[in-house]
């Protein structure tokens, strides 16, 4: 909403720099027609004094004084028209560049916030995949079972296929960086191992798996880390 309100009073201010732009342009080419006019009078008033002996000479070169004079203050006034027209284009052009980058910068927000909206909720369900995944590694199925324990663990197993399947959909992924190298980006060091047949940094022990949502990390991965090896 904020970015709403603030594009629409720079649209506002664009357009009022926008017609006063115009409103000059059109004003020095009045100048520029009255600047023509003078002149022509100027050279119509000198050759009067030269061809008519009836005209008073002190008369006509006052009157041309004048109108040069008038025509140079035209010219000053364009001038600084024309250097006024210069500084509300400036102002235009940086207020329709101000406008275009709100609205891509709230283009961009609105898309991580579709994005990310479940950031939260994707977090607080990553527990439940945790004991899921506890549940399954405790109950081994063996042949001595009874068919409605088997059945128990064979539902648990689904119901993890599925969360996990839900996850990718929302762009979830899990990160099982088993013999990886550590990175501080994405994983947690919990602890070092004297590990000489690996390099050093190398992960030799996942005790919680991690995850990301996109591009942004939701949990890191809990490891071990191995040390003494060759770097």
């Amino acid at each position: 909403m904020a970015y709403t309100t603030q594009a629409k009073g720079i649209y506002l201010i664009s357009s009022v720099l926008y017609n006063i732009y115009n409103i000059h342009i059109k004003l020095i080419q009045e100048l520029l027609v009255r600047n023509e006019t003078i002149h022509n009078q100027n050279d119509f008033s000198t050759g009067n004094v030269d061809n008519d002996n009836n005209v008073d000479s002190d008369k006509a070169t006052e009157i041309a004084e004048k109108l040069e004079k008038q025509a140079e203050s035209e010219e000053k006034e364009l001038t600084s028209l024309e250097e006024e027209v210069a500084s509300l284009k400036d102002q235009w052009l940086r207020a329709m560049a101000e406008t275009e980058n709100l609205r891509r910068r709230a283009h961009r927000d609105k898309e991580e916030a579709l994005k990310y909206a479940s950031t939260n909720f994707g977090r607080d369900m990553l527990s439940i995949a945790d004991n899921l995944r506890r549940a399954l590694e405790t109950c081994q199925v063996s042949e001595d079972l009874p068919e409605s324990v088997k059945a128990l663990i064979q539902g648990v197993e689904l119901t993890e296929s599925a969360l996990l399947s839900a996850f990718e959909r929302h762009g979830i992924k899990k990160i099982n960086p088993l013999k990886e190298k550590f990175d501080a980006n994405f994983h947690q060091a919990m602890f070092e191992v004297e590990d000489t047949s690996v390099p050093v940094g190398t992960i030799v022990e996942v005790l919680q798996v991690g995850y990301t949502m996109h591009d942004r990390l939701l949990r890191p991965a809990m490891v071990g880390v191995a040390k003494g090896g060759e770097k």
